[in-house]
């Protein structure tokens, strides 16, 4: 992609002024192809007892799998909307390469097995990639579509450290110097506005990710304070930007230092309004959308605008 690094919009974009992991899905299996959130029952070595008990700080009961259910229900309910889709079987809540190799191949196959499937998305930690979940990983990306999702929210220790996440930078560069040597597609999740980080250490984050090898794709989350998280009791007035101008402002700043070729697969949070304690604006994901491409337009600027490689 030699025009990526051109001064203008690239033209893969489409209609966005940033490289939407939507647009990228419908270019690679060429019509909507949506990603169903199931429940494989997995847990969380942060919630187990191995690495600790209360899990991050930010994460509520259900490990952030709130939209979770099985496969045929999602399929029944968005086949009215979208009749033609194809679908992929999303792995979500909790830690979903956190048991035994045995477990792991028989829920990713059984989900690989319906025929609706076309293939899978594993999210997970950094520090629950063994050898041998690498090497099943390699085997399935071998014969079917697969992407994994990395959970890292920042790449400051002392925040890492309050917000419980349990492991050093360090693993995260082992993992995905791994993923990228065995050709996995990989995303990496970052929180914008966590507490005590300023912009400056938000962008850092993003441009470190930004220029990790092989990177497919990015998700930039708002902090959502929620009931049943850690959170809930310690930050319960917590705001993470005052407004959603703020925090668009800060989302355009970070596109702009993405590279155009690194998808991006979510650009705020939208945790259930029953469950949101803070910002209690987040909800609106539609408006903030709408914004980020508002400004987008506004300031004639673009993902990878002011990225160097």
């Amino acid at each position: 992609m030699k025009e990526i690094f051109d001064d203008k919009i690239p033209n893969f974009f489409g209609e966005n002024r940033f490289y939407s992991a939507s647009s990228w899905l419908k270019n690679y299996f060429g019509k909507k192809t949506i990603k169903l959130a199931i429940d494989g029952g997995f847990t969380c070595p942060n919630r187990d007892g191995t690495k600790g008990t209360l899990g991050c700080t930010f994460c509520s009961d259900s490990g952030s799998g709130e939209f979770a259910s099985s496969v045929d229900d999602q399929i029944s309910l968005l086949s009215g909307k979208w009749p033609d889709a194809k679908y992929l079987a999303y792995f979500q809540n909790h830690t979903n390469t956190y048991a035994p190799v045995g477990v792991l191949r028989q829920k990713y196959y059984e989900a690989l097995n319906n025929p609706k499937i076309e293939g899978l998305v594993i999210g997970t930690r950094p520090d629950c990639l063994s050898d041998e979940v690498l090497s099943l990983l390699e085997e399935i990306n071998r014969t079917h579509f697969l992407w994994v999702e990395l959970g890292l929210q920042t790449i400051h220790e002392k925040t890492a450290k309050e917000i419980n996440r349990c492991y050093p930078l360090e693993t995260f560069d082992k993992a995905t110097a791994e993923l990228s040597r065995r050709n996995i597609k990989y995303v990496v999740h970052l929180i914008l506005g966590l507490p005590g980080e300023t912009e400056d250490m938000m962008l850092k984050s993003v441009k470190y990710v930004s220029h990790k090898p092989g990177i497919f794709g990015m998700k930039l989350h708002l902090l959502n304070i929620v009931k049943g998280s850690a959170m809930e009791k310690t930050h319960s007035d917590y705001l993470p930007f005052d407004s959603i101008d703020s925090y668009v402002d800060l989302v355009v700043k970070c596109l702009e230092i993405i590279p155009p070729g690194v998808t991006i697969h979510r650009l705020t949070g939208d945790a259930p309004r029953p469950i949101l304690i803070s910002p209690p604006w987040s909800f609106n994901k539609r408006t903030i959308l709408n914004r980020i491409n508002e400004q987008l337009n506004l300031r004639d600027t673009w993902q990878g605008k002011k990225y160097t490689p």
